[in-house]
């Protein structure tokens, strides 16, 4: 993943993975979806069971009730013709599948204080139904074990008849029963998933086009990072327009900063700049050991106090949002007028650069860091100086960077001669003029922009001064 750019104080970015809001909002209200749509599904289905369980013992108690009539009637024949009343086989055919052989439909006439069957559907052809018993409930229901092994909802009800207790039950397969179910089960399956595809493909439209006003607010701010704009659209929603609003505020408060840090260093410098000089010319003027010494004191004094207030202003440029630059016209710029410069040296100052290239940050400081190198490279050079810009991935922190190469057919130095040339104020070669401050200002300027500054060795013979530096990310 890539990381997440902070807005800390050095601009480095903090590894931390982005997460999409979009895609988090999505995500719970699928999750949320899914689990609602089957726990309604659940629901339903058990509803549609216990209304087909009701509907098809209904079916059974219209056979029982049947059954029950057909025995009342037998009875009160037989009371008619006999003293004593003798209960009869009932004929009761209400439906064909009694008639059929181990059809599943059955019934059974007993005596409540006996498991033996006294009468029993054609169906069950001599086989036992072994129904539960009763106890002393009127009328229960459940399910058995049939002749075939197939399940059985059986339905009983006790009759007494002349003080004679009995138990008439009456049984069905349940195989369509279920089967029923299951269908009804698997087209509520099948209707709760479309309606599920549908919620999330409306949540997902309906995310997308209510996080719309962030994109636009994002473009607005990376218009303004790269300094396309100068303030960000406030024509928002009125739920993240006062966000808008608060970031042009901080955008118009870090440039207010930046100039008074700008006017007061320009104050110091020009504070400083006439006492010291005053001091330089009386120490000129006067003569002597320590007139000497004091122009000495002075002009160090001008020179570390032109350096830190140079290190200040840079330091203050950086702090500016939304500035960034072109490399290539710069370059080319400068390129141009060292040519001019250095042309009665003859030195010939090629440039290439690969693609497109914007720096994060001011021009002024990219003029002057490329410009100290280059300039530095043609002082030294002998007939040839090159200028190279490349794009630079850094494993390290994963930032967008670009280098700067700049190589001479100079003397070029030693090992410890670089190093040492780095240094602040420090100048190898007395005869050439200049304050020794260029190298140094430039490795400064660098690290105040988190990139890094080397010498080495080159190609060409001479030196080969390498300037890594934070490159503004194509989004």
């Amino acid at each position: 993943m890539t990381p997440e750019i902070s807005a800390n104080g050095d601009g480095r970015p903090v590894n931390r993975p982005q997460r999409s809001l979009a895609a988090r909002l999505v995500f719970v209200a699928a999750v949320w979806s899914t689990i609602a749509l089957a726990i309604a599904g659940v629901f339903l289905v058990s509803l549609y069971e216990r209304a087909s369980e009701r509907a098809f013992d209904a079916q059974l108690e219209v056979h029982i009730k049947a059954l029950i009539a057909e025995m009342l009637a037998t009875n009160a024949d037989a009371s008619a013709d006999q003293a004593t009343a003798t209960l009869t086989a009932p004929t009761y055919r209400g439906d064909p599948r009694f008639s059929l052989p181990l059809s599943g439909w059955y019934w059974t006439v007993r005596r409540a204080d006996s498991p033996s069957i006294l009468y029993a559907s054609e169906s069950l052809v001599g086989d036992p139904l072994n129904t539960p018993p009763i106890g002393q409930d009127d009328a229960n229901a459940g399910f058995i074990v049939g002749p075939t092994g197939d399940e059985i909802r059986v339905l009983q009800q006790r009759i007494t008849v002349e003080d004679a207790a009995y138990v008439i039950a009456v049984g069905a397969a349940t195989a369509g029963f279920w089967a029923d179910i299951f269908e009804f089960a698997r087209l509520v399956a099948i209707t709760l998933c479309i309606v599920g595809l549908g919620l999330i493909l409306a949540i997902f439209l309906q995310v997308k086009f209510g996080l719309r006003p962030l994109a636009r607010l994002r473009a607005s701010l990376s218009a303004v990072r790269q300094g396309e704009a100068e303030r960000i659209d406030e024509a928002l929603p009125r739920e993240i327009a006062p966000l808008a609003v608060e970031l042009n505020a901080l955008i118009v408060s870090n440039k207010e900063i930046v100039e008074r840090a700008r006017t007061h260093v320009g104050n110091l410098a020009h504070g400083l700049k006439t006492p010291l000089s005053v001091i330089s010319n009386e120490a000129r003027a006067s003569g002597g050991p320590l007139a000497d010494k004091v122009s000495e004191q002075a002009t160090i004094m001008s020179t570390q106090i032109q350096h830190h207030l140079e290190r200040a202003r840079m330091a203050a440029q950086r702090r500016v949002i939304g500035v960034s630059c072109e490399t290539e016209p710069v370059l080319a710029r400068l390129i141009r007028a060292m040519g001019k410069i250095y042309q009665d040296k003859g030195v010939d100052v090629g440039f290439a650069q690969s693609g497109q290239i914007r720096f994060r940050g001011e021009s002024q400081d990219l003029e002057e860091m490329s410009g100290n190198l280059i300039d530095n490279a043609c002082k030294w050079a002998g007939s040839k100086v090159r200028v190279q810009v490349a794009p630079l991935n850094d494993p390290a922190t994963n930032r967008d960077m670009f280098t700067i190469t700049v190589e001479d057919d100079g003397p070029g130095l030693t090992p410890e001669q670089r190093a040492e040339a780095i240094k602040r104020g420090r100048r190898l070669d007395e005869t050439v003029p200049g304050t020794g401050l260029g190298l140094s200002i430039v490795a400064d300027l660098a690290a105040l922009y988190g990139g890094t500054f080397d010498l080495e060795s080159s190609s060409l013979g001479g030196l080969k001064a390498r300037l890594v530096l934070p490159a503004l990310s194509k989004e």
